[in-house]
């Protein structure tokens, strides 16, 4: 029997650590060819995209820009055969923050694990609130790895869980399809 896997990609947080290192287009990542290279030889369940949910209030010419980006985003997502999970974005002071995005993650790692879905977890993100959900994952089993990056690796991650992925800018630019298109002429 092969290893099933799934992939949960905490999206801002991905994106914060890609726009780091000059990588901020997301509509020009490879997510489908991600997911393959970091399950290897597993099969791949599902892979989720976590998100706060930008709502289209015409508040501002901002507000209107970030909602149609998203939108495109969740777009390429499911062409690149991912699903999203939408948490929702609270403004505050000026500053937009995520709210329950999170939550979310921490929900699927524990139904992931509790419905026997995977005997595999690749976690795209430094969130050290999700340590509870993922000791109780390998507490029953289920192999939790985290994915991070190499310029800014959470310590805590690496040392809770099984594996530890640390991608480096170059690792990365191979799923940028304009970096492909770059390389065929």
């Amino acid at each position: 029997m092969s290893n099933k896997c799934i992939i949960l990609v905490d999206g801002s947080n991905f994106y914060f650590k890609l726009r780091d290192l000059g990588l901020k287009n997301l509509l020009e990542f490879d997510f489908q060819s991600f997911s393959k290279f970091l399950a290897d030889n597993s099969v791949i369940v599902s892979s989720t995209y976590y998100i706060g949910k930008v709502r289209n209030t015409n508040e501002s010419l901002k507000t209107k820009q970030m909602f149609d980006n998203q939108q495109r985003l969740l777009s390429h997502l499911q062409n690149n055969n991912y699903k999203y999970s939408l948490g929702y974005l609270l403004k505050s002071g000026g500053k937009y923050h995520e709210k329950g995005v999170d939550v979310n993650l921490a929900v699927d790692i524990l139904v992931t694990t509790y419905e026997k879905i995977a005997q595999t977890i690749y976690l795209v993100s430094s969130d050290t609130d999700l340590l509870p959900a993922i000791r109780k994952a390998q507490e029953k089993g289920v192999k939790v790895n985290y994915v991070g990056f190499s310029h800014k690796p959470s310590v805590a991650l690496v040392a809770e869980c099984r594996e530890s992925k640390l991608l480096s800018g170059a690792e990365l630019r191979q799923f940028l399809n304009q970096d492909k298109n770059k390389s065929r002429k």
